[in-house]
């Protein structure tokens, strides 16, 4: 099973990602987690340069081919390996953030961004997709909470941010069989109960 988790920096869709890692390796589920980007030895150096203050002249298209190179490392190195040897592959963004944060914030055109995401991935789809859904203020408020640094692509402005987080409602809407949409203002741990849950249902599922 491939799942991944989605949403803006800040979210929760780290940590959710993690508890559930968490709990699958509770049940002695073979289960892997991975970030994007990262996840091999090239895709961490594509992720140094990608969020890199300094490099605040790159452009959009720059940023989505740079992660859609990080992105097919991780698919090609990690992820179709361990899927072939039957482990759940728990992914911290997958190509939908492309979509979102390229496509709809970059404005970039949608139709070559899918493609560009196709051949990327192999054309391989997450079997679900948690998109944990917060407004702008929220992420602010914890971004000041934990006293984080932004790095490049944090450090963009409101309006940009506004069209990223209609972007992956947009993705939600029409994608509404992968993509299940939580509050991402919920408890963190009624969050996981509700998404281990449904793992668990469809890991028992997948055994009939």
């Amino acid at each position: 099973m491939l799942i991944s988790f989605e949403g803006i920096d800040h979210s929760g869709k780290s940590t959710q990602a993690k508890m559930l890692f968490a709990h699958l390796k509770k049940m002695k589920k073979k289960v892997i987690l991975v970030r994007e980007p990262g996840g091999t030895e090239i895709s961490e150096r594509i992720r140094d340069i990608l969020l890199d203050k300094n490099n605040h002249s790159m452009k959009f298209l720059t940023e989505f081919l740079l992660f859609s190179s990080a992105r097919q490392q991780l698919v090609e190195e990690v992820i179709k390996p361990h899927l072939k040897k039957k482990f759940v592959v728990i992914c911290d963004r997958y190509f939908d953030s492309s979509t979102a944060y390229q496509g709809y914030g970059g404005k970039l055109n949608l139709k070559d961004v899918n493609a560009v995401n196709r051949i990327a991935t192999s054309g391989l789809t997450p079997d679900i997709t948690f998109f944990l859904d917060i407004d702008y203020k929220e992420a602010i408020y914890r971004s000041i909470l934990i006293n984080k640094k932004a790095d490049r692509i944090e450090q963009k402005q409101i309006p940009y941010y506004k069209k990223v987080m209609e972007g992956y409602r947009e993705i939600a809407r029409l994608e509404n069989k992968r993509v299940l949409t939580i509050k991402g203002t919920e408890n963190a741990d009624l969050i996981h109960i509700k998404i281990s849950e449904i793992i668990d249902d469809r890991l028992k599922k997948s055994r009939k």
